[in-house]
């Protein structure tokens, strides 16, 4: 996909966002405006062929323009941007001129972002696929500066990062698994100009990362830690540790899955594509904070050498745990994922992103990702740096009485708890005990990670990239 910047129509195709109450100078638009044929509420859509030279019109509602902001705005170019692909428009601009309401940097942010990801699919093994390709012309009146020249480069690169975590994440289990994800991320990083540096299964052991180790024992595909370095400010104390999950392929062990829970647990990979592709944007567009990401990455299988419910399992912070249920395996790997990021890689602050329990979706959908943490204020400033995206954050409370549920009866702690009680919970102050004091956020992506539906005009089916925007805008 290519982008440029112009103050002319560049193509015969153009996508004009128009709201409700304006009039258009186009005097047919302006018509079917009038005569109700076409009213602009949000996303409505309406394509113009000029009859007297074919050149085509696509236009697009922003709905009422006292309602407007950036997240709509995006979601109607999105919307846009599918009826083009549906057209076979290969070429075309988009109006993006400033208002009172939207800033020309506002728009120009939502057009790559709606344009990149609101048209994606994952169709690589598909024998009939139609390769599509685009090239955008963002329309605006006034000098080209510098910040709108650096603004499309930067949205580029997140969405850039958005994508590979998609394709990451939709790829089957025979393709992507420990050894493999691992050999991507060197060819990722050696590309983009990142440190990393991958450990195989026996330095696992060595390091007495024994949680790790025993979920990702049972397959043939051996486990990783895969670490990448970003050092942006070198003179600051501050890191931040971005861990995530990365469970190749999830069969729940010896507490097996049913077949119709299986079926999609290549996805159980969510948390380890976030950060991958979080990594993409923060090097490409040299963000000045130190970032430390962590991939704990196994599969979770069946076999003569898989860990079993009763098991007692080290840890490497340290602390013996209870394994009660082997489908509970992804809280394993994240534990000793984050301390190796506190012990070896001195991070300062934790976020982990999992794709962790059930029990999230039951509480929020795949609306909003559930979120537990020992820091309000780092909470805040998650909950702010979304506010220009379409992800949304939902905090859990962590009341003394829940780390009951976590206590091990012959072990420090126990990987679930029977009764089945406040399970994202549960699971998220399992990962808290060993944080070792340090802010975090804990983010159960289950349901935000992966979508059976069609949520939003951003959001396909299957793999979504949450919550890399988010993320982006905090460590910015």
């Amino acid at each position: 996909m290519i982008y440029t910047l112009s103050n002319s129509v560049e193509f015969d195709t153009v996508v004009l966002p128009i709201y409700q109450e304006e009039n258009p100078e186009n005097e047919f638009i302006s018509s079917i405006i009038n005569k109700e044929i076409f009213t602009p509420k949000l996303k409505e859509i309406y394509v113009y062929i000029n009859p007297i030279n074919f050149n085509r019109t696509i236009v697009v509602g922003l709905g009422e323009k006292d309602k407007i902001d950036a997240n709509k705005f995006m979601m109607a170019i999105a919307k846009a941007a599918k009826e083009a692909k549906k057209l076979e428009i290969g070429k075309y601009s988009v109006v993006a001129e400033n208002d009172d309401k939207l800033s020309v940097i506002d728009k120009l942010s939502a057009i790559v972002q709606a344009t990149s990801l609101g048209i994606y699919e994952f169709n690589k093994y598909k024998s009939d696929k139609k390769e599509y390709t685009t090239e955008i012309s963002i329309q605006f009146e006034g000098e080209i500066t510098t910040e709108l020249t650096e603004t499309l480069k930067e949205e580029i690169n997140i969405a850039e990062g958005i994508l590979i975590a998609r394709d990451l994440v939709n790829e089957p289990a025979n393709v992507i698994y420990p050894e493999s994800l691992a050999n991507r991320v060197v060819e990722l990083s050696e590309k983009i100009g990142v440190e990393v540096e991958v450990f195989d299964h026996e330095q696992i052991q060595e390091m007495g990362m024994d949680a790790l180790w025993s979920v990702g024992k049972g397959s043939c595909y051996l486990p990783r830690l895969i670490v990448m370095r970003h050092m942006g400010n070198p003179d600051s104390d501050e890191v931040f540790g971005i861990i995530g999950k990365g469970l190749t392929y999830d069969t729940g062990g010896y507490s097996i899955k049913p077949t119709n829970s299986m079926a999609n647990m290549k996805s159980d990979m969510g948390g380890a594509g976030a950060v991958i592709g979080l990594m993409n944007a923060v090097v490409k567009n040299n963000i000045k904070q130190n970032v430390i990401v962590v991939v704990a990455a196994a599969e979770n299988a069946i076999s003569e050498n898989s860990y079993k419910p009763g098991d007692i399992i080290g840890s490497m912070g340290g602390k013996t745990i209870e394994v009660l249920n082997t489908d509970a395996e992804g809280r394993l790997t994240l534990v000793d994922a984050v301390t190796y990021a506190i012990r070896k890689e001195n991070v300062t602050k934790i976020i982990d992103i999992a794709t962790l329990t059930g029990a999230v979706l039951v509480a929020l959908g795949d609306v909003a990702t559930g979120v537990v943490t020992n820091d309000d204020e780092f909470y805040s400033q998650l909950v702010e740096a979304s506010t220009t995206t379409d992800e949304k954050f939902w905090q859990l409370p962590v009341f003394e009485e829940y780390k009951e549920l976590i206590k091990g009866k012959i072990a420090d702690l126990a990987n679930s708890n029977t009764n089945r009680l406040a399970g994202s919970i549960t699971a998220g102050l399992f990962i808290g005990e060993f944080v070792e004091d340090k802010p975090w956020l804990h983010l159960d992506i289950a349901g935000t990670g992966w979508a059976e539906r069609t949520i939003s005009e951003m959001t396909p089916k299957g793999a979504t990239g949450t919550p890399i925007k988010t993320l982006y805008n905090l460590l910015k």
